[in-house]
């Protein structure tokens, strides 16, 4: 956790304690407990169907939890907590659509209302958000015409526009090449560093930010484990948390893992992402190869 961007002693930015999440008849999770402290990275992993969007939504206010508590800087979350930064999954916008780069941003000051700035002050505030995020050269262009890496700087220029305490990102590297990953990643890893806000990243590849994060929590089968990277990833331990033999390979400074049961499916309210929450290279036989 970078020294810089936390303070001695501080209060968790997001605590979960007990924190179950049911369908029906099936746990996503249960019984998590996880406390984000102000400036830490902490990653979300697990295949498809594990609930990592729905985690994310509870945190949002948008999903309540079966049992258990979530609180942001101590008191119950709500909907629309400008304290909460929220970096959706990628969809690249439509072609013909008429939303500025820098209207895109603004809707992060505006709520909606884009296409409307009073202020000059409101202006000077897009114009500094476009430039941390390195998208001033592309300000007045048309969404639409933007490349997904540039299209992803400008939603991160969004989800800070209200100076989040806390960034969430849902599978923000979804659908870029690597170099745009690295960029993407670097660009959320120092504004953490500058902000102080804690991070809750959503992927299904930490190889990308490896050497950011702080703290894993992994989910699979109704279950969950926290800890560092080393701690987590490690063969002993994700085959316990899956009841299953699983194989952490580390080569070359990454990290695979194989052998992880494919769930199959998702449940009713993760229908609309089933498609994207876990992208995974897999093998010819029943198991998945999960690039982690």
């Amino acid at each position: 956790m970078p020294a810089d961007a936390t303070r001695s002693g501080s209060d968790p930015v997001l605590s979960l304690r007990g924190a179950t999440l049911r369908f029906d008849d099936r746990t996503l999770w249960s019984g998590v407990d996880l406390d984000v402290q102000p400036g830490e990275f902490v990653a979300v992993l697990g295949a498809n169907g594990t609930g990592k969007t729905s985690l994310l939504r509870v945190i949002l206010g948008q999903q309540r939890l079966t049992r258990g508590e979530v609180l942001f800087e101590g008191e119950p979350v709500r909907a629309g907590n400008p304290g909460i930064g929220y970096v959706p999954q990628q969809k690249l916008a439509d072609d013909g659509t008429p939303l500025r780069a820098r209207d895109l941003v603004g809707l992060g000051l505006d709520g909606g209302r884009w296409g409307f700035w009073p202020s000059r002050r409101k202006r000077a505030v897009v114009d500094r958000l476009l430039a941390e995020v390195g998208a001033t050269s592309y300000a007045r262009k048309p969404v639409s015409r933007l490349s997904g890496g540039e299209q992803q700087r400008l939603r991160i220029g969004q989800a800070l526009a209200a100076d989040p305490h806390l960034l969430l990102a849902d599978e923000p590297l979804a659908s870029l090449d690597l170099s745009n990953q690295r960029a993407i990643s670097e660009l959320i890893d120092r504004q953490r560093r500058e902000r102080g806000f804690g991070v809750l990243f959503v992927t299904h590849d930490i190889n990308p930010v490896l050497g950011m994060v702080d703290r894993v929590l992994y989910l699979a089968g109704g279950r969950f484990r926290t800890g560092t990277p080393d701690d987590v990833l490690r063969s002993e331990v994700l085959s316990e948390l899956y009841g299953s033999p699983v194989d952490v390979i580390r080569a070359r400074g990454r990290i695979i893992v194989v052998g992880t049961p494919d769930s199959g499916h998702a449940p009713h309210d993760e229908h609309h992402d089933a498609g994207h929450e876990e992208l995974c290279d897999h093998d010819p036989s029943d198991a998945e190869a999960v690039a982690l």
